[in-house]
């Protein structure tokens, strides 16, 4: 659930949508989703002095029931 939420966010502001991807490591602090996008969308997912994964990580810890991390990182 909380995989698919943001994934769906997003998509919804990068430019290149299908290369959004998010995958899920469960570790001994809780669970880890790494936001993969396009070289070209992380300014977009990060946003100004970090608002936009701030606002993103705040929703995650809205909806989520553990303790989930959020990483935001680049396809090479």
């Amino acid at each position: 659930m909380v995989l698919d939420a943001v994934e769906f966010l997003v998509r919804s502001i990068v430019r290149n949508p299908d290369d959004v991807r998010v995958t899920e490591r469960s570790g001994r602090r809780g669970i880890t989703l790494n936001v993969i996008v396009h070289p070209d969308d992380v300014p977009r997912v990060i946003g100004r002095r970090g608002r936009t994964a701030e606002a993103l990580r705040t929703v995650v810890d809205a909806i989520a029931r553990e303790d989930v991390h959020v990483n935001i990182v680049d396809v090479k």
